[in-house]
């Protein structure tokens, strides 16, 4: 009779430890989604209020440097509701059909490499206003502005169809693969060892080429700066807007090395530490960078700021 008390006791106890897990678990799941779901949305609003803003009047739709903003803008807000969607299915423990995650992980990547490659044009186009203000007019026009865009995600394009090549190739090796037995995420979709080591090259070339282009338009803008016919004003103005991009470049850098830093975190600390820290984590390097570019037109620019 005492044995059977006391095991009903334990049963009680256990069933009761399980409940607190559950609930804690439920919790942290509408804490985490909460605390990354309004500053997304915040965000996004800001976003999308400046893409229709740069599409409402002629001066924003026909001036190269704001055409080249549109297109950052467009790309980030694709990139930012994606993160958002995926974070919230991972919280949820939702997972997905293998196509749609292939589907979404590409959309990603796509405008992931169309945002680093705007960014850099950005750069070289304010180099080219601040260096050469004569030829500018001649080399910056819209038609071009137009070209260079198209061969922007062109380029990005066939770098996401060769990778998809690998994913369909895996996929037909793999039939059972229909549904994701995890979250949906670029390393859990291209786990084949080639598309792996193509990712990763295409993405250290696109880093390396956009920070020496950032840092060679800084150095001759500062050159620039020193010269008795160029506009102190505009060259410490282009200056400026060159170190916020680099730091967007860095900042989109540490997205790619997030998942690294999650499994080191992970590894070290306590699970109320780590989610904190991933929290914290998912915030700065995927939400952040997506971001920056509303903050640095919308806030600085003077044709922009008014409306």
């Amino acid at each position: 009779m005492f044995n059977l008390v006391n095991m009903s006791s334990t049963n009680h106890t256990q069933l009761n430890t399980t409940l607190d897990v559950q609930r804690q678990g439920i919790l942290g799941v509408a804490f985490s989604s909460t605390v990354t779901t309004l500053p997304c949305c915040v965000f996004l609003f800001i976003n999308v209020t400046m893409l229709y803003t740069l599409r409402s009047k002629e001066v924003f739709r026909e001036t190269s440097r704001y055409i080249l903003l549109f297109n950052l803008l467009f790309s980030d807000t694709i990139q930012l509701a994606h993160s958002q969607s995926m974070f919230l299915l991972s919280s949820s423990r939702v997972t997905l059909l293998y196509s749609v995650c292939v589907v979404l992980t590409i959309l990603n990547n796509l405008t992931h490499s169309v945002s680093v490659i705007t960014l850099v044009v950005m750069c070289l186009e304010r180099y080219i206003a601040v260096c050469f203000p004569f030829k500018h007019s001649v080399l910056i026009t819209t038609k071009n502005t137009g070209v260079v865009i198209c061969i922007i995600w062109c380029f990005s394009s066939l770098k996401d169809m060769m990778q998809l090549t690998l994913a369909l190739k895996l996929f037909l090796h793999n039939v059972s693969t229909v549904q994701m037995q995890d979250f949906c995420g670029l390393e859990n979709v291209f786990v084949d060892p080639a598309s792996v080591i193509f990712n990763k090259t295409f993405t250290y070339f696109l880093f390396v080429l956009g920070g020496i282009t950032v840092v060679f338009s800084y150095a001759g803008i500062v050159v620039a700066a020193r010269s008795a016919s160029t506009d102190k004003a505009s060259a410490n103005k282009a200056r400026r807007t060159l170190l916020l991009h680099l730091l967007q470049l860095g900042l989109t850098l540490s997205s790619t090395i997030h998942n690294s830093l999650l499994i080191v975190i992970s590894n070290n600390l306590d699970r109320v530490q780590s989610v904190n820290m991933q929290i914290i984590l998912y915030v700065c390097d995927i939400v952040l960078p997506k971001c920056l570019s509303s903050l640095i037109y919308g806030l600085r620019d003077q044709t922009i700021r008014p409306v």
